[in-house]
Formats: structure tokens, C-alpha cells, sequence
């Protein structure tokens, strides 16, 4: 069973593969059935056909011979009288020597039943055969004379060929001479129209048979076809995905490392000196109480407003890390306090515009758009040398849009003095396609915008919009 589920249990490739092949094989199947059944009832029809012209030709061929016997015998029978036994004597005569191939000859019958002429068959002559029938049933004799009284006709029965012996099927022609009541007909048997046929038949099978190897010979190359294309494109993807996930990795190991980077050289630069500043602060005042200088409260003035600064430096760093107000508050809250420090500490005007939607962004969408925000906040501090920054942040009908411009020197000269420049905008870009959103960027020499649009799949519902303990904006 677990073998079973292993064999069912079918990976990415495969999955396409018989996706891509089973309605495949499925159109073929159905394209040789209707093949095979279509040829099928057409070789039916003709061969159908080919036997109705066999048998017209038979039958044409038994007029023909007939005529031939009468016109041997006309003038005997048109003369002799109906009891003119001379005649009649001389007609028979005539008949039994008119043998044509390996089995034909003429027959006679009275209208009584008695065989007056059978020269291939003799034991025939001269004995009454009413009610004869063949291995079938089918009456021969009676039926004969019935013909022949009506003026003529075609019968066909089972009969025994002269030449060998062995039963098949025959086709008669009879006629009558009314004047001396006689049943005279001829016959030819009909095996080589059977032959005829059946190797016709033989012939479409063979054709039906290999036209469906034709089908199945294409269907099985062009099944190799797929399956050698799809191993070749997924080979080449899997190869271009390996490619792209070790880049990916290392982006990350990259972006791990800078992030390291950035929160050591804030710990060492900020805190640690502040920390330092603390201790020398409380040394001083340490070493004054011990002397007794009234100046070690001075020192200790100092040294907690050193502390003081080291908190809110940790803060500051904790906020960059993930500001808690993204969660409590919303993406609208946590960019505008985003924006304002931004602002404090650069001295760049920066205007704020948001619609309050009220937290409705989900998790991923939320830190997203924070994240893109920070980096293009600090991509315009380090790089563009602008002098005012408009952000606005707004949810609409298709999702929610956040909009960031600048009037400083645009990035390409920003990329052209500084290359890393472009890493940031990489990482906006990486983030908002992970959302399936989009992100657009205009820049000229005159400044730079940065518009990120998450889909509206990425907006809670009413309902499922969380309640935060304070008053949401957005």
C-alpha cells in the first residue's frame, strides 16, 4: 500500500506531463476508434457495391449465355410442333453439347419435374425431382418451373460443382418454352464472387489496421516529442530556478548580514557611547562622593541623561526593527510616525496625506508597505538630496496605494554617484510582487516617485478587520 501511494503520490513535472498528455492520448484513441469505425462502414458499402456488380455481371453473363442456347435452337423449336418428339430429341442434343469453362451447362426440366437434359450431371437425367431442395431447404426443382412458367427468371441455391465435387453457391437463369412446357436454364456459381469479396474485404482490414499503426506511430512520436520537450524545459527551469534560489539565498544572507551591519554600527556608534558617557558620568560622581565634592550630583545629572538618551536610542532601533505601532494602530499611524522622525532627524520637510480605512490592511500587505516606505525614506536621505517629501497612504476600490515623492536629483544620478542605490528599490520591488501587487517609479532629474499598489486581496473584510485597543486610522 505504501509503495501504491508512493507510485500515486506524483511530483511537480509529472503532474504537467500527464496533464499535458492524457487528453492527448485520450483525442487519439477517440480519432482512431472514429477512424477504424468510419473506414469500416465505408469498405462495407463498398464492398457491398462490388459484390452487386459481380452479381449484375453473373447475371448478365447467364443472359448472355442463354441467348446464345436459344438462338442455337430456335429454328428447331420454332418449326417442331408440341409433340414433335424429333425436335425435341434434336433440342436436347444441342443443349448437352453446349459445355462452357470447367463447370458451366444447360439444364432441363419439364414442367412436371423430370430432368430431360443434364450433360455434366447425368445420374440426373430422366428421374423426377419435385420438391427438391438443397442442404439449406431452399426449393430448386419446384422453384425452376414456377420461373419458367411466369416466362423467366433468377434463382440461386446451393449445388455441387462438377468439377470437384465440393457444395457452393450457384446463380440460375431459367426460361420457359410454354409450347413444350420446359424449364431450361443455365447457371454459374458464385465462389469466385466470394473469393472476390472476401479479398476485398482482407484488403480494407489490412488498411484499417494500418492506418490505425499510422495513428498510433504518430500519437507515440509526438507523445516523445512532449515528453522530450517537457524534459528539456524543465531541466532548463529547474536549472534557472536553482539559479534564482541560491541568488535569492544569498540576497538574504546579504540582507541578513547589512541588517546585522546597520543594528551593530547603531549598538557600537549609539548606545555603546552613550553607555560609555553613563559610566564616566558615574565614575566621576563616584570618585566626587568619596572626596566629598558637591559637583558629583552634577555627574549624576549627567549620567542619567545619558541613560535617558540610550533608551530612546533602544527604542529607536526596536521601532526600525518592527515599530509596534504597525501592529496596533495600522500602516497609516506607523508611516506617519515613520515620516515625522524622518523628518526630525533630517531636516526635510516631509507632508503627510492618508483616508482613514481603518487598519484593514492584512499582516503581509501592512509590513510591505511600511518597509517600502522606510527604504525609499532612506534611500531619499542618503542619496537624493531632496529638500520635501509627500507621502500619502490611501485604500480604494482595487486595494490600497502608497505614494511617495521627492524633488530631489532622481535615481539614475543617485545610481551613477552611489551603485548600491539600486538594492533598495530591488527589494520594494521584490516585496510588492510577492503580494501579486505592482510598483511604478518615475524619476528625472527633478525629483522621484514611488507609487506600490497591494490588490484587494490583501484587504480584510469589516468583520475580520481586527479590534485594536486604541482608535485605528488606517
Amino acid at each position: 500500500m505504501r509503495r501504491l501511494r508512493d507510485m500515486i503520490h506524483l511530483n511537480y513535472g509529472q503532474k504537467i506531463f500527464l496533464i499535458a498528455t492524457l487528453p492527448f492520448v485520450l483525442a487519439a484513441v477517440v480519432i482512431s476508434v472514429l477512424v477504424t469505425l468510419q473506414s469500416r462502414q465505408l469498405a462495407e458499402r463498398e464492398i457491398q457495391q462490388l459484390e452487386e456488380q459481380l452479381i449484375a455481371a453473373k447475371r448478365a453473363e447467364l443472359r448472355n449465355y442463354l441467348s446464345i442456347a436459344r438462338s442455337a435452337i430456335i429454328n428447331t423449336y420454332g418449326r417442331a410442333a408440341p409433340d414433335d418428339e424429333l425436335a425435341k430429341t434434336l433440342v436436347t442434343q444441342t443443349l448437352s453439347a453446349m459445355l462452357y469453362g470447367q463447370d458451366g451447362y444447360f439444364f432441363v426440366y419439364d414442367y412436371d419435374g423430370n430432368n430431360l437434359v443434364s450433360p455434366r450431371e447425368t445420374d440426373l437425367i430422366g428421374t423426377n425431382w419435385s420438391g427438391m431442395t438443397d442442404p439449406e431447404g431452399v426449393p430448386i426443382t419446384d422453384e425452376l418451373i414456377k420461373l419458367a412458367r411466369t416466362g423467366g427468371g433468377y434463382h440461386s441455391y446451393d449445388w455441387p460443382k462438377p468439377s470437384t465435387g465440393e457444395v457452393a453457391r450457384m446463380i440460375t437463369y431459367v426460361i420457359g418454352f410454354q409450347d413444350w412446357r420446359w424449364a431450361v436454364g443455365t447457371g454459374v456459381f458464385m465462389d469466385d464472387v466470394k473469393a472476390t469479396v472476401a479479398a476485398s474485404r482482407e484488403k480494407v482490414e489490412a488498411r484499417i489496421e494500418r492506418t490505425f499503426l499510422y495513428i498510433g506511430a504518430i500519437t507515440l512520436a509526438a507523445l516523445l516529442l512532449v515528453f522530450t520537450s517537457g524534459l528539456f524545459i524543465n531541466i532548463r527551469e529547474r536549472r534557472l530556478a536553482d539559479a534564482k534560489l541560491k541568488k535569492l539565498t544569498q540576497r538574504v544572507f546579504d540582507a541578513q548580514e547589512e541588517e546585522r551591519g546597520r543594528v551593530a554600527r547603531e549598538l557600537h556608534d549609539g548606545i555603546s557611547q552613550i553607555l560609555v558617557g553613563v559610566r564616566y558620568a558615574l565614575d566621576a560622581a563616584k570618585r566626587r562622593l568619596a572626596m566629598g565634592d558637591a559637583r558629583a550630583g552634577e555627574n549624576l545629572d549627567r549620567g542619567i541623561e545619558h541613560l535617558s538618551g540610550a533608551i530612546q536610542e533602544v527604542r529607536r532601533i526596536s521601532r526600525d526593527l518592527r515599530p509596534g505601532v504597525l501592529d496596533d494602530l495600522g500602516v497609516g499611524p506607523a508611516i506617519k510616525a515613520l515620516a515625522e522622525d524622518f523628518g526630525t532627524r533630517t531636516g526635510i520637510t516631509v507632508e503627510f496625506e492618508t483616508v482613514v480605512f481603518r487598519n484593514r490592511l492584512d499582516d503581509e500587505a501592512k509590513i510591505a508597505m511600511y518597509r517600502v516606505a522606510q527604504e525609499a525614506l532612506t534611500n531619499i536621505e542618503r542619496h537624493a538630496r531632496a529638500s520635501t517629501v509627500v507621502i500619502d497612504v490611501r485604500g480604494h476600490k482595487n486595494g490600497a496605494t502608497l505614494r511617495i515623492s521627492d524633488d530631489g536629483c532622481g535615481i539614475e544620478h543617485a545610481q551613477s554617484t552611489t551603485p548600491a542605490a539600486g538594492l533598495g528599490l530591488r527589494n520594494m520591488q521584490e516585496r510588492i510582487e510577492q503580494l501579486d501587487g505592482s510598483l511604478r517609479i518615475l524619476s528625472t532629474k527633478s525629483g522621484t516617485v514611488i507609487e506600490a499598489t497591494v490588490p484587494l486581496t490583501h484587504m480584510l473584510t469589516p468583520q475580520d478587520t481586527p479590534l485594536p485597543d486604541t482608535k485605528a486610522s488606517a
